[in-house]
């Protein structure tokens, strides 16, 4: 795997229009308001291809957006992620739990996720931060369902158990790649058995939660490689997984080594719901928080809401 501005050239099923935030009243908004509150989303610090549909809703339908907690500074630098890196960022802000819940307190959304940069530098890895937020935003929205996408916390059992036990409702966490590729794509502090581990631990934890996960493709995987993790994350009681095309940010970032197309994504959907994943988003444009699933998962949690109702 390799660095730099040799670019593949861009497949016509990759391009789509953007959306600004001029032309969209929704989007605009939103940008407003995350940073009247100093709230970081990764859908900017990450340069989503889906910002604009994903907050472009009209004022009443689902926008979504990604709020970035505990800063916009990773402790961690992964090849493949565009969000800033330090070995010390700025120290943890004590009012984002309160800015946070206070931010979806008046949108109009009923499905919100929130995920964060890896904190080495912080004793719990954040944990104790995230599970205030959480509950914070509970307590301002009880109705609201939350997908938190969360660290590793370096294998900390302690912080992981904290999490699942914090109120929310998917707890998920990326694998992003194959096994092989994990320590050339991820920081080497992320490890592909730890992420297999924290994943089973919060179910086991907490049954109730939805697990879920992402991986992105043309990095150069073999179908083979993809069939081994997909089976190992059915071995580790994951619900959900995506999958999506991975486009290098900039050329500081590792290169994409293939364009896969549209009916090679729609053919690792089928693969996925054939091993009984309780739902798969497969597509090039799709991330790990693109709305699509929330819909479908939003459903799928209050059926499970109003079934645990009838029998109690």
């Amino acid at each position: 795997l390799e660095k730099g501005d040799r670019r593949l050239r861009l497949p016509h099923w990759l391009k789509k229009e953007k959306v600004l935030p001029s032309e969209n009243e929704n989007v605009a908004r939103l940008k407003k308001q995350l940073k009247g509150l100093k709230l970081a989303t990764v859908c900017e610090e990450a340069r989503c291809p889906n910002l604009g549909e994903c907050w472009g809703g009209s004022k009443g339908s689902m926008s979504t957006a990604t709020i970035l907690l505990m800063g916009d500074t990773c402790t961690r630098g992964c090849r493949f992620c565009s969000v800033k890196t330090s070995r010390k960022p700025p120290p943890l802000d004590p009012m984002e739990p309160e800015n946070t819940a206070e931010a979806v307190k008046s949108w109009e959304v009923d499905y919100i996720v929130v995920t964060s940069v890896d904190r080495d530098d912080v004793e719990d890895g954040g944990a104790a931060h995230l599970c205030k937020t959480v509950q914070l935003m509970k307590k301002a929205r009880p109705e609201l369902l939350i997908e938190c996408l969360l660290p590793d916390f370096a294998g900390r059992s302690q912080s992981i158990d904290m999490m699942a036990l914090s109120g929310l409702d998917v707890y998920a966490h990326n694998m992003e790649t194959i096994e092989r590729l994990t320590p050339w794509v991820r920081d080497p502090r992320a490890k592909y058995g730890q992420s297999l581990q924290a994943l089973q631990r919060a179910k086991a934890t907490n049954p109730k939660l939805i697990t879920k996960t992402s991986i992105m493709l043309g990095l150069g995987e073999k179908d083979e490689e993809v069939m081994k993790c997909l089976t190992d994350l059915r071995n580790h009681d994951v619900d959900v997984v995506t999958f999506g095309q991975y486009m290098q940010p900039t050329k500081r970032h590792l290169l994409v080594k293939e364009w896969v197309t549209p009916q090679k994504f729609d053919e690792w959907a089928d693969i996925g719901r054939s091993m009984g994943f309780l739902y798969v988003a497969s597509g090039p444009l799709v991330r790990s928080s693109y709305k699509a699933g929330e819909y479908y998962l939003k459903n799928v949690l209050q059926k499970r809401n109003s079934q645990q109702a009838a029998q109690q």
